[in-house]
């Protein structure tokens, strides 16, 4: 590669000397054939520098581009990818345009690899409301490029949305640009089945979800986290007037949670050695459900309880507070922020802290105001470990953050989750909830432990039946054979 430099951007071939993530990549797309990788590299690198991919930015392209809507990365699927939308309904052919079209599709590849490291997307060709002036093979095939050739290991499936029966020529064109492997990721939906790969609260309403995401441009669609909150939460009038008891109940709630929760993280961790010493029994039931049941993301850096989903009241409940535990599992000082999509509706307390080595620390996520949770509100948890010289203050995790790089950063996410029912969750906070014993997750932790144990002891019992049932059967065919040749000696001694 570096004979022929001339042929990429040396940024391209400074990185591949570097990220060797990017490497893998292409050689697990390549199955580790290393003359295909070779030869995939040389093809993407030269697109890569004659469509400008390193300079593509929002103030190159037209305005229109994005303002049309065809192209856009919104939501994620049930794996957890994200989904890059091509609205085919908003494509027109015209081949003065190609090329910016292209640069777009490029753009939007670029700007999601260079934000989360190459984590595979999905696309969802939407389909509906298409018809023969919306055929454009040409740039299906450049998507399709993208993917099988200058985006290594960066596709997870291709969800077609009511493909109309006109296309079908065209896209057996298409499976023909495809390779075996390729083939097998298309998914061909309709309204009946296309939450097989997407749920709901990211499909719109025309494909049977209830996403109420509506496209605009400016700003660039970004649901990904990028207003990170500030210490206290939003500020708004209302806090402005929060009286000063409110302050001292929110202090006091942080305090008292602490004894609770690592109360309650001890029970976590002993319903953890008995489902481990479950698996080592090699039992043929497996809880389809036993993660999320457990609930407690194991990171390298952190340990995040709950794991997926924080659980908030509707309007109607009032529920409005939730809990998030971190455990920092290393030896060094964690440095932590926390960011969300919807920054002007949640309070977080801390959102930019850190945390001792082996300690656990709580964190209050509050709905601010007259907001309501909703499905498509996401948090995000960063973290990163910290020197023990470099100090834990304010200012020292300022510049920590603009210096640490992205790949030292650990990134979870946690989605929430309304509850419409009266009944707490275990890990929501009611206003009163420090005004009655909380027995709710010491009750279910209980119940869950005994109920391990019970099944343990089942199926022991179970396998000493076993064992007994076929030591019976040996002994009856033993005494069996013992009778027969009894029965056989007297009738020969009678002869």
């Amino acid at each position: 590669l570096l004979d022929k430099s001339d042929k990429y951007d040396s940024r391209d071939v400074e990185r591949l000397q570097q990220d060797d993530k990017w490497v893998e990549n292409y050689l697990i797309w390549r199955h580790d054939i290393v003359d295909d990788t070779l030869k995939m590299i040389d093809e993407s690198f030269q697109w890569r520098k004659e469509y400008t991919v390193n300079d593509l930015t929002e103030s190159v392209l037209p305005k229109w581009l994005f303002e049309i809507g065809s192209l856009f990365l919104h939501g994620y699927d049930k794996e957890g990818y994200k989904l890059f939308w091509f609205r085919v309904k908003y494509h027109t052919r015209d081949p003065k345009q190609q090329l910016e079209k292209k640069k777009l599709v490029a753009f939007w590849l670029e700007y999601y690899a260079k934000r989360d490291h190459g984590k595979p997307l999905t696309v969802v060709f939407d389909m509906a409301e298409t018809g023969i002036s919306h055929i454009d093979l040409d740039f299906v095939r450049f998507i399709v490029n993208c993917f099988t050739d200058y985006y290594p290991n960066f596709l997870t499936k291709i969800v077609i949305f009511e493909m109309p029966w006109i296309m079908n020529a065209a896209f057996k064109i298409v499976k023909g640009w495809l390779g075996p492997d390729a083939i097998s990721m298309l998914k061909f939906t309709n309204k009946s089945d296309v939450q097989e790969y997407i749920s709901g609260e990211y499909l719109p309403p025309h494909m049977g979800g209830t996403d109420s995401f509506k496209y605009s441009y400016p700003p660039l669609v970004d649901d990904d986290f990028q207003t990170p909150l500030c210490e206290n939460g939003p500020i708004t009038s209302e806090d402005e007037h929060e009286s000063k008891e409110e302050i001292d109940a929110d202090t006091k709630e942080t305090g008292d949670l602490t004894e609770e929760q690592n109360f309650n993280q001890k029970k976590m961790n002993s319903i953890e050695q008995i489902s481990k010493s479950e698996e080592t029994d090699k039992t043929e039931f497996k809880p389809k459900n036993a993660k999320k049941a457990l609930t407690t993301f194991k990171g390298p850096l952190l340990h995040i309880s709950p794991a997926e989903e924080l659980h908030f009241g509707s309007k109607e409940t009032g529920e409005k507070k939730c809990l998030i535990v971190l455990t920092n599992v290393t030896k060094n000082i964690v440095a932590f922020k926390v960011r969300t999509t919807a920054p002007e509706k949640y309070r977080v307390k801390p959102s930019n802290s850190s945390c001792e080595p082996g300690t656990s620390l709580d964190i209050i996520v509050s709905l601010h105001g007259g907001f309501a949770a909703s499905l498509q509100d996401r948090f995000l948890i960063m973290a990163a470990e910290m020197d023990q010289s470099s100090g834990a203050g304010v200012p020292e995790l300022t510049q920590f953050w603009k210096e640490v790089p992205r790949t030292k950063v650990m990134e979870h996410r946690l989605r929430c989750h309304v509850i419409e029912s009266s009944k707490p969750s275990s890990l929501t906070l009611k206003e009163n909830a420090f005004n009655v014993p909380a027995k709710t997750n010491e009750d279910l932790h209980i119940q869950l432990t005994h109920l391990l144990q019970i099944n343990k002891r089942l199926q022991e019992q179970m396998d000493r039946c076993l064992w007994f049932q076929q030591l019976s059967v040996v002994l009856s065919l033993l005494s069996v054979t013992v009778v027969a040749f009894c029965f056989y000696l007297a009738y020969a001694q009678r002869s």
